[in-house]
């Protein structure tokens, strides 16, 4: 399910867009080398959401890691899935449906996350926020801040080193950016969450930052 409109739109998004849905996944293939699946359930690790409880999954893309979230929260959680490219979300809608989980998914902008204050009791920013310029970064913290329940926690997972010190078949078609797990750390703590744990993902150069709402 995608919802494209809202009358609470979000403004234009900022920094870097990625619209090819398919050399998206392609790139994710590669980078994993096929393990992509293991990848998505060891961040989910992280994140340890509970049957019932209701994730979102901001910067999606073609809904991989949400649709995987869905299977951990059930059928009685809620999954929702925020982009700002309509080609991402038609694919994530596309692979959705094949898997008969129901996951909402929407367009908008990470520095203006369309949902009501308090609504989730998880979210996700994976591999994202290092597209986003510093400014929008702050913006999206205080946006993931606004609605998590209190008590409610965020899961950060990004690439911690310079893209121009790896190489490999990745590069080759693909230079990631990068946050440093530091930066991450005083971006959550300024936008007022807690940081409960942080450290490598045990995959790459990729560390994860969790935080949690006071509550």
């Amino acid at each position: 399910m995608t919802e494209t409109t809202d009358r609470h739109r979000a403004p234009r998004a900022t920094g870097l867009l990625i619209h090819d849905a398919a050399r998206y996944d392609l790139l994710v293939w590669l980078f994993t080398l096929g393990r992509e699946r293991a990848l998505r359930e060891r961040i989910l690790g992280f994140a340890n959401l509970k049957p019932g409880e209701t994730v979102l999954d901001v910067g999606c893309g073609t809904g991989s890691l949400a649709i995987a979230a869905k299977r951990h929260v059930g059928p009685t959680g809620t999954v929702c899935g925020i982009d700002a490219s309509p080609e991402m979300l038609a694919r994530a809608s596309k692979k959705a449906s094949k898997t008969g989980h129901e996951v909402i998914f929407r367009n908008g902008a990470a520095q203006a996350l369309p949902f009501p204050d308090g609504q989730f009791d998880a979210v996700l920013n994976t591999l994202m926020l290092h597209h986003l310029p510093r400014k929008a970064r702050e913006q999206c913290a205080r946006e993931i801040h606004r609605v998590l329940k209190p008590g409610g926690r965020a899961l950060v997972v990004d690439f911690a080193a310079p893209a121009y010190q790896k190489k490999g078949l990745l590069a080759h078609f693909h230079r990631h950016g990068h946050v440093k797990p530091g930066e991450i750390i005083a971006i959550l703590d300024e936008a007022g969450l807690t940081i409960v744990e942080s450290g490598a993902i045990g995959f790459r150069d990729l560390q994860f930052v969790r935080a949690s709402v006071p509550g």
